[in-house]
Order: C-alpha cells, then sequence, then structure tokens
C-alpha cells in the first residue's frame, strides 16, 4: 500500500480530530464486543445502535464537507477484545482518503514489538497519529513502559493523542466493566510533555473531573493541546470557555467522538456557546490544520 495521502483540506468546513474505527458488525461475535457496543450506544442515546463501518463513516463525513481523524483503539490486554487491526484499518481508510486522515493504535503493553509496528506504520505508511486510552489500556501515560513506543511515534513526527478525564466506557456496567478512571488524569501526559518536548500531544476531551489539571498541562506545556470531544459543548465548564476564548485559543481542537456523538450535535451547541466570532475557525479547523500540518 502506498503512503496515505492528506485531504485537500482547503476544500472542508472543518477537521474532526477525533473519530472512531470500530470492527464491522459481527466480525468478533465471541468476545463480547457487539454487546459491548450496544450498551456504549444505549449509554450515550446514539442514532448508531451497531458501530458504523469506516465507509460508512466516510460517507457521513463527505455529505457534511469535514475532514475526519479516525482511529481504532488497542486495548486487547485489558478487555479482551480483539484489536481492529491497524493495517487492515488503514486499508479500509484508503478508499476515502479525500475525508479521512487515519491514525492508529498499539497498546503501549506491546513493548518493543509495539515500538517496531510504530516505526514501521510511520515510516512505510505515512501514519501521522496514534491514540491513546490510559483507562481502556490499563497504565499511567507516565509509565517508562510506554517509553519506547513514544520514542518512535516523536522521532516519526507524529502525534500522541490520549483519552483524559471520565470514559463512557463501562459507565453503567457492573464496576465500570473494571475500568479504572484514575489512569486517565491529564496529570500523568505532564511528564509525558516534559521528557518529549517535540512530541506533538493532544489531551482528548474536556478531562472531567480534572478540567483544570489539564487547561494547565496545556498552558504550560507548549507541545500539549486539547481536542473537545466526547460533549456537547453545551456541558462545557465556564473555565474551559474563558481559555477558549483566551490564553489557550490556538490549542484548542474541534473533536465529536463519532459515532457515539455526531458532528452535527457538536456543532449545533458550539454554535449557541459564547465563543468569540474569530476564534470559531481556530477551533473548528485552522488549529487542527497546522498541528497536523496540511
Amino acid at each position: 500500500m502506498p503512503k496515505l495521502k492528506l485531504p485537500n483540506i482547503d476544500d472542508v468546513v472543518a477537521i474532526d480530530i477525533h473519530t472512531h474505527a470500530e470492527e464491522p458488525c459481527g466480525c468478533h461475535p465471541d468476545d463480547g464486543y457487539d454487546d459491548f457496543q450496544a450498551q456504549m450506544a444505549e449509554y450515550f442515546k446514539s442514532p448508531n445502535k451497531h458501530p458504523p463501518t469506516v465507509p460508512e463513516t466516510a460517507a457521513y463525513y463527505r455529505s457534511k464537507n469535514i475532514a475526519a481523524v479516525i482511529f481504532p483503539v488497542d486495548a486487547e490486554r485489558e478487555t479482551g477484545f480483539r484489536r481492529y487491526n491497524n493495517y487492515e484499518m488503514i486499508e479500509a481508510a484508503s478508499d476515502h482518503l479525500d475525508v479521512l486522515i487515519p491514525f492508529v493504535s498499539i497498546d503501549p503493553h506491546k513493548g518493543k514489538l509495539g515500538a517496531r509496528e510504530a516505526r514501521k506504520l510511520i515510516e512505510e505508511y505515512g501514519v501521522r497519529g496514534f491514540k491513546f486510552h490510559p483507562t481502556m489500556q490499563g497504565f499511567y501515560a507516565n509509565d517508562r513502559m510506554a517509553y519506547p513506543l513514544y520514542e518512535e511515534i516523536n522521532n516519526g513526527g507524529a502525534i500522541a493523542l490520549f483519552h483524559t478525564g471520565q470514559t463512557g466506557v463501562g459507565s453503567g456496567m457492573p464496576g465500570g466493566m473494571g475500568m479504572r478512571l484514575k489512569y486517565s488524569n491529564p496529570m500523568y501526559m505532564d511528564d509525558v510533555a516534559a521528557d518529549f518536548p517535540d512530541l506533538k500531544i493532544i489531551l482528548a476531551h474536556p478531562s472531567f473531573p480534572w478540567q483544570e489539571e489539564a487547561l494547565s498541562v496545556a498552558t504550560h506545556k507548549p507541545n500539549v493541546y486539547i481536542d473537545l470531544s466526547g460533549w456537547s459543548p453545551k456541558y462545557f465548564p465556564p473555565i474551559l470557555v474563558r481559555y477558549i476564548n483566551s490564553i489557550l485559543q490556538d490549542k484548542m481542537l474541534f473533536g465529536s467522538d463519532w459515532p457515539v456523538i455526531t458532528p452535527d450535535r457538536w456543532l449545533s451547541d458550539f454554535a449557541k456557546i459564547e465563543i468569540r466570532d474569530e476564534i470559531r475557525p481556530k477551533v473548528l479547523k485552522a488549529n487542527a490544520r497546522k498541528l497536523l500540518g496540511i
């Protein structure tokens, strides 16, 4: 497969920095993944009762004239759900590079094996980013176990996107499905930002209940950005809106968390909150374009 091409960003109205590629329905019927996704859809009141495929996601974003960063989540060790193979996901996305920007995911517990995969994905496929979910993957972001993987991402000039804050994964399920929220405190990413000052880091979501920690890290570390996915903007805390409108206006990124939250819903609610007119284009497109180097 040739290296991934990037969409013509001049032609789109926004860049959604946070969308999920999920396995096609019924792909893994023996590991409980479909039941898990059905409970997630119910929790988020998602219109998608089963995860959309990559082509279905691309068709939606094409119809909205929005580009989307899309990724799987490799959390095999903690969840028992087999991952959506990175190469398979890239192949599925390769026919839709007019709107999709594929990121990938490697569980840092895979050690040197994962680091080698990261190097190959960057060098041979041109992958531009990696998704981490500390709660689903069961690790603290500053665990030195993950550093060989970060080194490959950093050396390749790619982006590390970390889930932060509470997660909908396991919400309402017995024991939260074993998910431990403590792993996703954004303060752990501060160590990573300090140890890898050239690594581009995105803290995903308003980081409830650690919103101020996330704002502090992004303010203090030049290489840290925040995506605003996973919440309707009408629920953004006042301090987050204040920072969007002021000192972090160049580091805030539009993200939906598709398919559990659609861009239609997010953008409609974003239009109703008090964001300065000159800052809206930065959040919706310009900041992500600069970060992605497009």
